[in-house]
């Protein structure tokens, strides 16, 4: 299944590798390494992640030591990703 991100995570993954370029420089391997182990997961089990209440058919994952959770929703044909939300910012979505 093909994975899709939406302009808003396009924008959140710009923060991710801000984060880890210039915040946490020592995390940055492992956390790139995180976010692609978890797509891989999610091409084989897309619905993996914990549904978000009130917020029909999107569902979040966290990306393994790594502050941030990856909100997305599964179609036919892909798993789109919503956000790429930083979780000490507050509720998803």
């Amino acid at each position: 299944m093909r994975i899709k991100y939406s302009e808003r995570a396009l924008r959140d993954s710009a923060w991710f590798r801000q984060y880890y370029g210039s915040v946490f420089p020592a995390g940055r391997e492992n956390a790139a390494q995180s976010l692609i182990n978890l797509q891989s997961l999610l091409k084989v089990h897309p619905y993996i992640g914990q549904r978000v209440p009130n917020m029909e058919s999107v569902r979040r994952m966290p990306i393994p030591k790594t502050p941030f959770v990856l909100i997305y929703r599964v179609t036919e044909t892909q798993i789109e990703v919503l956000r790429l939300r930083d979780s000490r910012q507050g509720r998803d979505g």
